[in-house]
């Protein structure tokens, strides 16, 4: 099933074209990473496939209908930025929370059916002991984990994570991106900006390919030479499936 569909998307900023025609389609069940260099418009692509930014040319829509047009969009797809901030000192439980917002109460304590589902977020995050530590306390790691379980709490149709990993330590790293797959099994959709190459090979789906705002590649498999094409690095790729790693080699170096 086709949940979300960008046709043909232009966005340009500052008189700097970021995003050029760009069209995706992406079904229930996939796990999708955007991959490419630093400035290719990874980030700009997930927000506005977020329905977070406007495109300046064409149109996103979800399940056939327009972005902008679809009800409680909000509890259909959740997002996760890239560097997410937190100023307020509230638990790690509490910030886990703020993923079921759309049905929390303005005031008061949690209610207690949303508890299940918290618990849930925190341990499939590795946050359970952490669960009334401030979250403003919590180390760079540990926080973009509280993010996740945030991102997750609320079981979207579509959830649409900018560089999940980043700063995580490997175990974790591993760990976030199996649950992530975990999640595109049971029928989500799961789109990720990543840069672990090995990590994208060993439990995504499909892959696109962006550079300076095009899409590249739109595949089913990530190989050496379209690695080189979008990195300009010479890569070599061992194992298969679960096993798949990338070496990266220097430009230099056949």
């Amino acid at each position: 099933m086709t949940l979300l569909a960008a046709e043909h998307i232009t966005v340009a900023r500052a008189g700097r074209t970021i995003l050029h025609d760009v069209s995706v389609q992406a079904h229930a069940g996939e796990f999708i990473a955007v991959l490419g260099p630093n400035g290719a418009g990874k980030s700009t692509l997930l927000k506005v496939l977020a329905g977070l930014l406007k495109p300046d040319a064409g149109q996103v829509s979800f399940a056939v209908r327009a972005i902008g047009r679809t009800p409680h969009l909000a509890t259909l797809r959740a997002y996760l930025p890239q560097n997410p901030h937190l100023e307020w000192p509230i638990s790690v439980e509490r910030l886990v929370a703020l993923g079921l917002t759309p049905h929390l109460p303005a005031t008061g304590n949690l209610p207690a059916s949303f508890q299940p589902a918290i618990t849930r977020a925190l341990e499939l995050c590795d946050l359970t002991t952490k669960r009334d530590q401030i979250a403003t306390t919590l180390s760079g790691g540990e926080f973009a984990r509280a993010m996740l379980a945030r991102a997750i709490v609320g079981e979207p149709r579509i959830l649409i994570v900018d560089e999940p990993i980043t700063g995580l330590d490997p175990r974790h790293a591993m760990a976030s991106m199996a649950l992530l797959s975990d999640i595109a099994r049971a029928g989500t959709l799961v789109i990720a900006s990543l840069h672990d190459l090995t990590l994208a090979a060993r439990h995504c789906s499909r892959f696109i390919v962006a550079v300076d705002g095009l899409t590249m590649a739109d595949t089913d498999l990530l190989t050496e030479e379209l690695v080189h094409r979008a990195f300009g690095v010479r890569a070599l790729l061992t194992g298969q499936g679960d096993s798949a790693g990338f070496t990266l080699l220097s430009p230099s170096e056949k």
